[in-house]
């Protein structure tokens, strides 16, 4: 979700977004099993958006026959995709694939009208959107938690459905936030900012460089009331602006893949406070674990713990 451009200058407030007009390309593929497997599509799927977000892809939706996926034409390079098929990890599966340019005004009106089924953990949160009042797959209305996010459907990563962002959202359900200033990286919806803030962080600096996300995560702080959420436009050039504005960061969040995450953690290191900042990484495969961690330790990080799902891992740094 954040491939790099340069930084614009940015209007001031308590919410805040600099507006860049980008074009995109809409990519359909289709993933199709060339022998019988129990792997699910939506696996094959997930594995496809982790390649495609590391050539320049960002924001993806599942469909039946695979993903939709969206690039800034400005950073579509044919060779790239085709080196991305041709060294799929999946031999057995087939990928075909069109594009069009996207509408900037027609591209997620799917999305807005279908919303997402709502997201659940135990008793504590409920991430849902307006459109969906009943627990999923059944007729009981939602449940009754600690924590309730509302968020308007849009074409993101992060309504909460991805593996990494739900185990995000249960790592930080019991984290201790209370009073710190966190930063969110690639803040997508802005779900994980929010619940940072309704669990008593003291106030939340998010950025994302795609346009959409940051009017989203305008939007949903706006949905649940909140309003100690500033949010910038642009890569993590703007870090050092928000550390200049906002403070140093005791918690940063960082939910994007490998190669960002290791081009951008210098940055993140130096937006952490200098005594007891952390560092939350995940978007990333347990095979990338050591490269991160290696990464880390040239900047005088190291592990507090980590956590996997389904080949997905997390990881918390602090100095």
């Amino acid at each position: 979700m954040l491939p790099c451009i340069g930084n614009n200058s940015y209007l001031r407030g308590r919410n805040f977004i600099a507006f860049i007009i980008m074009k995109y390309f809409e990519f359909a593929f289709s993933l199709t099993p060339q022998t019988p497997t129990d792997l699910p599509l939506e696996t094959v799927a997930d594995i496809l958006s982790a390649q495609l977000a590391e050539v320049g892809f960002e924001t993806f939706q599942y469909t039946e026959s695979g993903l939709t996926a969206y690039i800034q034409t400005a950073l579509y390079a044919e060779d790239s995709l085709t080196l991305v098929v041709q060294d799929f990890p999946l031999p057995n599966w087939k990928i075909d694939y069109n594009f069009r340019e996207a509408a900037y005004a027609n591209w997620n009106k799917q999305w807005e009208k279908e919303g997402f089924q709502p997201i659940i953990v135990g008793t504590r949160l409920c991430v849902h959107d307006a459109l969906h009042t009943q627990a999923p797959g059944s007729d009981d209305p939602l449940p009754h938690t600690d924590y309730e996010l509302i968020v308007s459907p849009r074409l993101a990563f992060g309504s909460g459905t991805h593996p990494t962002t739900r185990q995000l959202l249960e790592v930080l359900l019991d984290a201790p936030v209370e009073g710190l200033h966190v930063i969110d990286a690639g803040c997508g919806t802005g779900i994980l900012g929010m619940l940072c803030l309704l669990r008593g962080a003291k106030k939340v600096s998010a950025y994302d460089i795609d346009e959409w996300s940051t009017q989203n995560t305008t939007e949903n702080a706006t949905l649940n009331n909140i309003n100690t959420l500033r949010v910038w436009q642009g890569d993590a050039s703007v870090l050092p602006q928000i550390v200049e504005e906002e403070g140093t960061a005791d918690l940063l969040l960082a939910n994007i893949n490998r190669n960002i995450l290791l081009a951008d953690m210098p940055a993140f290191a130096k937006a952490l406070h200098p005594s007891h900042g952390k560092l939350l990484l995940s978007g990333f495969y347990e095979e990338d674990i050591p490269s991160l961690l290696d990464k880390a330790t040239t900047l005088g990080l190291h592990e507090e713990f980590r956590c996997t799902r389904d080949g997905w891992a997390m990881l918390m740094l602090e100095k």
